[in-house]
């Protein structure tokens, strides 16, 4: 499997303000790619704390892309999945409705009624882990149904511990020309960080974007 963690960030590191509302960030020549790399995917993942915030949709924004996926024989868009300890997904969140599929990755501690709410003919469940998402195992389980190909969209404390679980291959961050400032506005990699043996990345590629940058680093295995 072969994972991707795409972001944009401001000049100084913040996914969003400390208010923690979707703020724009790139412009459109990024919003094309991310759509390209989208479109590239098995997959499109989200931690649930990003569904609650901006109730994303992560579907393909251009026609042309999605009908080269169908003539290519996949589906119209790629799969969509939550991580999802305790099934928190808003029953009416747009990533659960049947314009795509949607693996909602959820602990064993997930009542089962929150499971009963959200089910339906478009959403499969993937149990891995007691009372939080056992990322290898969830992935692992991801990769037997076919998916090998992974695009992460955040949030902050998602993409720290799929690092710490050393999933990710490559960082693609779109670093835009504003600051947001703030203790508790989320950043790239949240969580509980490193006090020692920090990942090590290798910048790959620096391209000139909108009014930014967008920097593509892999990371050492």
């Amino acid at each position: 499997m072969h994972v991707v963690v795409n972001a944009a960030m401001s000049a100084d590191g913040k996914l969003s303000s400390r208010r923690r509302e979707q703020i724009t960030i790139s412009g459109p020549e990024d919003f094309a790619r991310v759509d390209r790399l989208r479109a590239r995917s098995d997959a499109v993942v989200v931690g649930v704390g990003t569904v609650l915030a901006d109730d994303p949709h992560l579907t393909l924004d251009d026609p042309e892309l999605r009908e080269q996926r169908l003539e290519a024989g996949k589906s119209e868009h790629p799969a969509r999945v939550v991580v999802d300890s305790n099934a928190r997904t808003p029953t009416d969140a747009r990533i659960v409705d049947d314009a795509a599929a949607t693996y909602l990755l959820v602990s064993e501690s997930a009542r089962f009624d929150r499971r009963a709410e959200l089910a339906r003919p478009s959403v499969e469940f993937v149990t891995a882990g007691e009372g939080r998402v056992d990322l290898l195992r969830a992935f692992a389980s991801l990769q037997e149904r076919g998916i090998e190909e992974v695009m992460v969209e955040g949030g902050g404390e998602l993409i720290f511990s799929l690092v710490e679980s050393g999933l990710v291959d490559e960082l693609s961050v779109f670093v835009g020309p504003q600051l947001v400032g703030g203790r508790d506005a989320p950043t790239l990699a949240d969580g509980d960080g490193f006090v020692e043996n920090f990942p090590e990345l290798t910048l790959e590629d620096v391209e000139r974007m909108d009014d930014g940058v967008l920097l593509r680093w892999t990371l050492a295995e």
